[in-house]
């Protein structure tokens, strides 16, 4: 064991700076044996550090290596297991406990008595040690031969001084001084300890002669207490006088307080009366102007205005806490509630009588309004109501049961009032519509049996007066000079359209002008609006508000576009069924006035919708175009009934179908009624259901023609179809024009060829023939040594056609064409210039069998194709 402590000292702690103290060979209990040793260790410097160290044998060599170091400081417990038998285990409690097995009882025992000498030593008996007998905790090392590693080692650190660096240089420079000190360490000992003796000598010496001083010393110090004793006497006294100064000025400081408090509370006072009386006191000319303000006058209804505004101050200023307690504030809160709903109970009756009023005024101006297409002015009673809206605001904020009373008051009387003039716009609007009763000659329309005087383009240059600038298409839409449609009805549908242009630009005014108003008048812009529904409103009896008014305002609050929505609906009640029944009568008139209702309704809601899409106007006029989309569709779909219930004559030649020249008197009066219009998409739509239905009815009517051949009812009413697309250049239809000219040119086509037939009929007959012979594999130049086929048979059937029969023949297929042809479309010289072109691709197909069948024959037609075109010119100049 000695060798293996010297090892480790050597390897392993020396190069630490540390000394091996005690040394115990272990293995962790429970588990395979695989040895190791526990070393207690001290640092060579100080402070010294003690340390429990694990070192390890290596398993690739013979040895040592340093595993893992625990503090003695962290050490907590020792458990020896057994303090009477001999047992080798053993606990060491560091941050978790550590069970070991020392190789023998006695390691196991020097080991734990090193580590108790050691906490006994540095750590002042922290560690507890368990299960250890208290013989080997008390016994002392020995100091014979064998004493114990722990204690030798010890006792050399307690003797052990080391020698700093300045001790060191000291004993340098004596040694120097003394030329033996090396080699005579014992003269120069005993020279040091002579000089030794004289030092201590003198010091005696010194502090012998010091003694007198020390006497001289002590009589100053005593001399000095008393001084001290004197001066405390002294302050004493001063103490004691200056207590008496203190009660003085407490005394004093009190009375001063009690002052100062006194003047704060007077000021805080001052203040608060000052407040009440500078907030709430209303001036004498106020109270008098709430009491007897004159209110039709703008200077009484200023000075209200004002009074009111002052009331209001007065009675919304914040109080502070405790002022509600006090009598004069609650007599004078009294005070402004009595002038409150007295001025507000004569404001509503004022107001009422204004609206009364009003009515009445307005009821003298309809009769000279009877006779024009005009809706009276109601901005002159908008201007004298607009001088009380402040008051308007001031009640609704006081008094909020008032102001619905007046909102309702004013909706019944306003309501009423429009009601009868609307409707006598409306009847006079439907009169100049119709112009059939005596009033219709009072403004110069003539009706349906009178004539329209000036030119066609001068009415394209009509508008209507009132609607001013504001919208771009206020002149009539119709351009007369592309409808086929007569004079008369020309005018009918110009009238028709000034007329609804008119009542929209007179209406349209009408109700922002009153929209306006009605948001100015009732303060709506603030947000806050009645909340109770109209039939709540009405059931209200205006009761008295208490001074915080926002508590009884309705907890439902409407938006002020909802609020003002409200108002206008129940105001122009009848606007929206005047104008279906406009609409109605117009359709009734003529179904095409859907087209231009349409346009001028779809203008209308687009203007009003870029202004507000939720208002009164733009939601009303949007439900009316609502019922105009519905009628324009019943006009597209009527006119498709009539295409399908068409009837021919099995007499008479077809010719244009009715329903087509109608398509195109519609196409052409729609192209110039949608120019720029908004809803150019809806037409595009009805262009495509009326274009179908036209397609597939002209088809049917070509299948069941009895007297007109099928392909002459096909050609002639696509080419009228292909025409007209061409002309007013639909872009939505152009797939519809090309399908138009293609079917147009493929039944000309089928009618030529059908029409024309076989006019060389056994010339066609005998090539035939050839033309099977060559597809059987027969060479084209051995056909003539055909039996059937030779060059005397084809002579004889080119005989058979001389030029005269053949003009003949061309002369009474124009006549059967010019029979089946109609003469409105003017296609039959087209026709006969196919007929002609057919003609002479049939010759030059014969001329070319000729050649390559029969070459060097001599064979030729006896007409050529110089002859077929003179043929051709002469018979069609001579009908």
């Amino acid at each position: 064991m000695t060798a293996i402590k010297h090892a480790l000292q050597r390897d392993i702690f020396t190069p630490n700076d540390e000394r091996l103290l005690s040394i115990v060979n272990v293995c962790k209990a429970g588990k395979k044996k695989r040895n190791c040793f526990l070393c207690a260790t001290v640092t060579t410097e100080r402070p010294v550090q003690v340390n429990v160290v694990k070192v390890k044998k290596s398993d690739k060599g013979d040895f040592y290596k340093r595993q893992t170091a625990w503090a003695l400081r962290d050490l907590a417990i020792v458990d020896a297991k057994d303090a009477v038998k001999e047992n080798p285990e053993f606990d060491l409690h560091f941050d978790k406990v550590y069970k070991w097995v020392a190789s023998s009882t006695a390691e196991k025992n020097t080991f734990i008595s090193c580590i108790w000498k050691l906490n006994q030593r540095y750590l002042r008996k922290k560690i507890d040690f368990v299960n250890v007998s208290a013989q080997l905790l008390e016994e002392s090392v020995p100091s014979g031969e064998n004493p114990s590693v722990a204690g030798g080692d010890e006792e050399a650190v307690d003797e052990y001084q080391e020698l700093n660096a300045r001790e060191e240089q000291d004993i340098e420079i004596m040694m120097e001084g003394c030329e033996y000190a090396i080699s005579n360490a014992e003269a120069f000992a005993e020279k040091l300890s002579r000089e030794l003796q004289v030092l201590d000598g003198a010091n005696i010496q010194s502090i012998m002669a010091s003694e007198k001083q020390v006497n001289i010393l002590m009589t100053l110090l005593d001399e000095a207490l008393k001084e001290v004793d004197q001066i405390e006497l002294k302050l004493s006294s001063y103490e004691e006088m200056l207590q008496s100064v203190k009660e003085q000025m407490d005394q004093i400081s009190e009375s001063n307080h009690l002052i100062h408090l006194s003047n704060t509370n007077n000021v805080k006072l001052l203040s608060e009366i000052e407040f009440l009386v500078n907030h709430m006191d209303l001036a004498k000319g106020h109270i008098k102007a709430l009491q007897e303000g004159d209110l039709a006058s703008s200077r009484g209804i200023e000075a209200c205005t004002n009074a009111a505004d002052a009331l209001l101050q007065c009675m919304n200023v914040a109080l502070r806490p405790g002022h509600d307690m006090l009598y004069a504030v609650k007599q004078q809160q009294q005070r402004f509630s009595d002038l409150r709903e007295q001025f507000a109970r004569r404001l509503a009756s004022h107001l009422n009588n204004v609206f009364v009023q009003q009515g009445h005024d307005q009821s003298s101006t309809l009769a000279q309004h009877s006779i024009e297409l005009t809706l009276p002015n109601h901005h002159p009673f908008h201007r004298d109501l607009l001088r009380y809206a402040k008051l308007m605001e001031w009640l609704k904020s006081t008094d909020y049961g008032k102001y619905e009373g007046l909102t309702k008051n004013y909706m019944d009387y306003l309501s009423r009032l429009y009601e009868r003039e609307i409707k006598d716009f409306f009847e006079v609007a439907k009169i100049k519509m119709t112009g059939t009763t005596k009033e219709g000659k009072k403004f110069g329309l003539h009706g349906s049996s009178g004539k329209l005087t000036g030119s066609t383009s001068s009415l394209n240059k009509l508008s209507v007066q009132s609607s001013g600038n504001r919208r771009s298409q206020s002149s009539s839409l119709l351009d007369m000079g592309n409808m086929s449609a007569s004079d008369l009805d020309v005018a009918d549908r110009t009238k028709f359209d000034k007329i609804f242009e008119q009542v929209l630009s007179e209406l349209e005014p009408l109700c922002l002008a009153e929209q306006d108003f009605i948001s100015k008048f009732f303060k709506l812009q603030q947000h806050q609006s009645m909340g109770t529904t109209m039939n709540e409103a009405e059931e209200m009896d205006g009761g008295i508000l208490s001074r915080s008014h926002n508590s009884s305002v309705p907890q439902a609050i409407l938006s002020e576009k909802d609020m003002i929505r409200q108002m206008m609906i129940k105001i122009f009640r009848c606007i929206e069924p005047e104008l279906n029944n406009l609409i109605a009568l117009g359709d009734k008139i003529d179904s095409f006035n859907s087209l231009y209702m349409l346009v001028k309704m779809s203008h209308h809601v687009w203007t009003a919708q870029n202004v507000d899409p939720a208002s009164f106007l733009s939601t009303t006029l949007g439900n009316v175009l609502v019922t105009v989309k519905r009628n324009f569709d019943k006009c597209i779909s009527n006119q498709i009934k009539q295409m399908e219930e068409v009837k021919i004559s099995k007499k008479s030649k077809v010719g244009i179908l009715t329903f087509v020249a109608e398509f195109e008197e519609f196409a052409a009066l729609a192209e110039s009624i949608f120019k720029n219009a908004e809803r150019r998409g809806d037409l595009d739509k009805a262009y495509i259901k009326l274009i179908r239905s036209v397609f597939i009815n002209v088809e049917k009517v070509a299948n069941e023609s009895q007297k007109t051949p099928r392909d002459v009812v096909m050609m002639e009413n696509f080419h009228h179809i292909f025409a007209t697309l061409s002309r007013l250049k639909i872009s939505c239809l152009e797939a519809e024009k090309k399908e138009a000219k293609q079917k147009y040119t493929d039944h000309l086509q089928s009618y030529v060829i059908y029409s024309l037939g076989q006019p060389l009929e056994k010339l066609n007959h005998f090539f035939e023939g050839v033309e099977a012979r060559v597809a059987q594999g027969i060479r084209e130049e051995e056909v003539s040594y055909q039996l059937a086929f030779n060059k005397q048979e084809l002579r004889k059937v080119i005989k058979e056609y001389p030029g005269k029969e053949v003009k003949k023949g061309l002369d009474n297929l124009y006549k059967k064409v010019d029979k089946h042809l109609c003469e409105e479309e003017n296609l039959l010289q087209v026709v006969w210039h196919s007929m002609q072109d057919e003609f002479i691709r049939q010759y030059k197909h014969f001329e070319g069998l000729i050649a390559r069948c029969y070459p060097g024959s001599g064979v030729t037609m006896e007409f050529t194709i110089q002859d077929i075109l003179d043929y051709c010119s002469s018979i069609a100049q001579s009908h």
